[in-house]
Formats: C-alpha cells, structure tokens, sequence
C-alpha cells in the first residue's frame, strides 16, 4: 500500500516558512550539535562564503560523508568522498574497512579530503573541484597511523601531518608531493603533546605570521580535549598556549555536554573564528546512544592565542552573534523507494562488493536479498539504516516477507555494534509465519515468544525515548501492537565500546546460508523529536 502524499506537501509548506523567516535574521543563540547523530571528527574549509565539513565514517557506506553551510548552524549533506566500493581499498586479509578522522582542505580549484582505512588500506586522499561529488579515485600516502592532515603553505609547500605510529613518536610530519602522494621529506616529530601524552588529530595552521597546532588530547571519551600550540616554523618547535585545553568540558559529570575535542577552526569572511569540534550529548541516565556529533563554538583571540569561552562548552543552547541564518529544506521523513538509487540519508554496512540490495527488481520497493552474514560488518550484508539523530524517534516501515525456513528473517533493528542491536522480525516457526523481538547485548541474547501473524504485508515500528526502545507490529487493517521493549542503556555507545552511534533501518539475513525469500520494504519513515530542554 503506498503511503499518501500529504505529508511531503506538508513538510515543503513548512520549510518554505521557516527558509523566509530563517534568512532574514542574525540569532543570537543556537542550538548544539549542530550536526546531530554520529558524526565526529569535524574538519571544516571555507571557500567563498560557502562552508564545507566532512566527518568519520567508521564502517558505515558510502564513507566520508560531506555537508554544507552558509551560516555555519544549519548543514545539508551534499555527498559522500567515498561512494564507489571501488575506491575502497582491498586488503588481502579481508579486514573489513573502516575510515577513521578525515581532513578537508581546498587548494587552488580543488577540494582535498585524506583519511585513513585502519584496517589496512593506510592514509589517502581523494579530490574533486566540487564537493558534492564525483571524488576521485584515492591517491595513497602510506599505511602510517591514524588523523592525517593536510596543509598548504603561501610558499607552495604542501605538508602531510599525522599521529605517529609509537606514543613517543608523537605527532609527525612530512612534505608531500600532493600531485602523487609521494613524501619529499622523512616523516619527523614536530610535538609529541601539549597536556597529556598520546596526542592525536593534529592540524596546521597558519595565522598571522604564526604556525598554529591544534591537537586531540586525553584520549577520545570522558577526558577528551583541544590543545593549541604554535612557532615560527612548520616543524616547530611548539609552545604551548598558557590557556590550554582550547576545548574540554571537564567540570562536572552532570552537564549534558561531554567528551568535547578533536577540533578544527575556520575563519569567517567578516574575520571572526569558529571551531567545529565533537562531543557526546547525554541525558540524565548519562548514556549517549547518539555516539559523538558535530558541535560549533564561536573563538576570540587575545595575545596572540585562541580563547573558546566556557559558557559556549558547558551548554547545549549557546549565545553568539552569528551571520545571517539560511536553513536548509529538511530531509523527507518519508522514503517510498521510488527512485534507482538509496537517499543520501541510507548507510550500508561496509563497501558493496555483493549486491544484496536492489531498488529496481521491483519498482518502487528497496529487494533486501539475505545473505549468510547477519548484522555483522560485510560487504554483502544486507542492511540499508540511517544515523538515529535524536532520542526521541519513530521509525516505521512495510515490509513484504514469505519466508521459508526458520533461519530466513528480515525487519528492522535498531543498531549499535554486532553484538549490540535489538530487532523486531518475521520469521518461520513450527511452519508458521511470526514476529519476535530479539535483544543482543554483549554475550546476551534474549527473543520474545514468537506471534503468529497472517501472510501479506506487515507494518513493523520502533518507538524511542530518552531510556527505552519499544518495538510494535500490525497487518494494514489491523491496530498497532507491542511485542515488548529494551532498554537504551544496555546497547548505549560506552557499552559497545564504540566510536559510532546507534543507526535505525531494514535487515535481512539468511543466518548462516543465503536467504531464498527476498524481503520488499514498500517504504520507510523516519520522524525525530528534537530536545526541547533549554539548558542555559
């Protein structure tokens, strides 16, 4: 059944509101992350008036995902660098990829992005002269440690920056032919930290005469944070800013805002400084199943240094006098597949290698083909999810399913880590068609009693709130009904231990063998609720 059209014109009607009123205006507050759901590691460039920001990936296709802004608060995604599994690279020990802090730069009629495969493709970069796409094929530097960065000097020198692959090593660097990924200098330390050891995510500047290196300190979770040093020379040596950490939020556990760093900055063209920086967005249980997003901060320089007010880290409402607002049109809280290819919104779990999803076997349904992989990281995975951006969530799909063994399944989960998803699917038991509820948490795993359900299509939802998930199902003439609920807190980002956030989407899988049935989603929707708790 397709879903009725109102709700688009709706959603245009509004965003044609909220574009007059936004534009004409210079807001004095705003609200943070202002890139919301996982996306950390934000670098940012400036080319005109135009911002671009590119953030990490992880495991999740296509990889490098690249927004836009005018304003610096509110961001379209415009692209992936890395949306073709041929510019992945293939490790011959068939680790799975996983792209970790990106850099974006802009050179010269060309826009830079260089990231690292740490599971064996090494740092590389892919270019493009416009940032929504096509990226190149990637240039490779070497297999060196994670957060490469780039810098162009004003005397044509291009320098390649890097943690080094040894604590005492540091952070290192090296001039690179940017034509060829070639190094022309041996990699040196130029700092090894400037507050804690193991210093990550550095970039270069150059402002005013001065060399400028921004560091990530004190790991990447609760002490995470932003330090500032600079010289006379690229290669140091770096003094340290007096006012260190340029970012951190380390005073209280009890504020919403923690884990603040990895940080970049951009100037304005009215020659004000920002920083984008990620940090992790709790509620009052602590858990953060959101994973680390993109935060902003306005940055005032004095004697030399840069300064980030407290008041701008401590609060998820901040206080500055911002450019003239342009919102973008939101996304479409409804999918009804009806195009030839997945929305910008749609991940994958890893580079398609196997198709094991199509969008055209049957017009106007996204075909999930299970493969013998199940909600593990693969490239024939079938599995099409997007970021979950707030707590308070209804995802809700039609699927049409007639599965014929008890290990064929297909639904939608909401999805931390492989051990870490809950699940509400169809499948067959004792030769019936039912609904169960599956949590996996760690080493536990627990299902529901499975309910017999009636052929045809099935609607499946999963509803969120700032602690629970709570999962329904019902045919397209029946009422809704709850099969049972699981708790945020079990699959939350600390608990996993991971850098990623918790996704929402479609899944099908054959459970060890290819499946038989073919799983037709006929559309998706996605409605979110954002935090209406001023904090200020």
């Amino acid at each position: 059944m397709r879903m009725n059209r109102m709700r688009d014109w709706a959603d245009g009607v509004l965003c044609c509101i909220v574009l007059a009123a936004a534009t004409s205006l210079h807001a004095q507050v705003y609200q943070n992350p202002v890139i919301r759901g996982m996306n950390p590691d934000p670098s940012i460039v400036r080319v005109g008036p135009d911002y671009y920001l590119v953030t990490s990936s992880f495991e999740y296709f296509p990889g490098c995902p690249v927004y836009h802004s005018v304003d610096l608060v509110h961001w379209q995604r415009i692209g992936y660098a890395l949306s073709r599994a041929s510019q992945y690279p293939v490790d011959k020990a068939g680790a799975h990829p996983s792209l970790y802090a990106a850099t974006i730069r802009y050179h010269e009629g060309t826009f830079y992005i260089i990231t690292t495969d740490v599971r064996g493709g090494g740092n590389f970069y892919v270019t493009a002269s416009n940032p929504a796409g096509p990226w190149s094929d990637p240039v490779y530097v070497e297999k060196g440690m994670f957060d490469p960065s780039l810098f162009f000097d004003d005397d044509g020198k291009v320098y390649y920056t890097r943690r080094g692959p040894r604590p005492a090593e540091g952070i290192v660097q090296a001039e690179i032919d940017i034509k060829t990924g070639h190094l022309l200098t041996p990699l040196r330390t130029i700092a090894t930290s400037f507050l804690t050891p193991g210093a990550e995510g550095p970039h270069l500047y150059k402002i005013d005469g001065w060399y400028y290196l921004a560091l990530a300190e004190g790991g990447s979770r609760f002490l995470h944070m932003e330090t500032v040093g600079r010289s006379q020379s690229p290669w140091g040596p770096f003094e340290a800013s007096p006012t260190n950490p340029l970012i951190a939020q380390h005073l209280s556990w009890d504020l919403r805002v923690l884990s603040e760093g990895h940080s970049d900055l951009v100037q304005s063209p009215d020659g004000r400084w920002w920083a984008v920086y990620l940090a992790t967005r709790h509620d009052n249980s602590g858990q953060y199943s959101l994973g680390r997003e993109t935060y902003l901060a306005p940055v005032q320089w004095a004697e030399g240094w840069p300064h980030v007010d407290a008041s701008a880290l401590e609060h998820l409402t901040v206080k500055a006098d911002l450019p003239p607002q342009h919102a973008w049109p939101p996304e479409s809280a409804h999918d009804d597949f009806a195009q030839p290819r997945l929305g910008m919104s749609w991940n994958l779990l890893g580079p398609p290698l196997h198709q094991s999803y199509s969008l055209t076997e049957r017009p106007g349904y996204l075909r999930l083909h299970g493969q013998a992989d199940g909600l593990t990281p693969s490239s024939a995975t079938a599995f099409v999810v997007r970021r979950q951006t707030e707590r308070k969530i209804v995802f809700e799909a039609e699927m049409e399913f007639a599965p014929a063994r008890s290990n064929e399944e297909a639904g939608i989960v909401v999805y931390m880590a492989p051990n870490y998803h809950y699940e509400i699917f169809k499948s067959v038991r004792g030769g019936q068609a039912v609904i169960v509820l599956r949590k996996s948490a760690g080493n536990i795993q627990q299902e529901s009693e499975p309910v017999v359900v009636k052929d045809g299509p099935l609607r499946l939802k999963i509803v969120s709130d700032a602690e629970n998930y709570s999962f329904y199902y019902r045919t397209t003439t029946s009422e809704w009904k709850l099969i049972g609920t699981g708790t945020g807190r079990l699959i939350a980002a600390e608990v996993a231990n991971v850098w990623t956030g918790a996704y929402v989407g479609m899944y099908s899988t054959g459970n060890g063998r290819e499946s038989t049935a073919s799983a037709d989603f006929d559309w998706a929707d996605y409605l979110a609720t954002q935090d209406e708790q001023p904090d200020l």
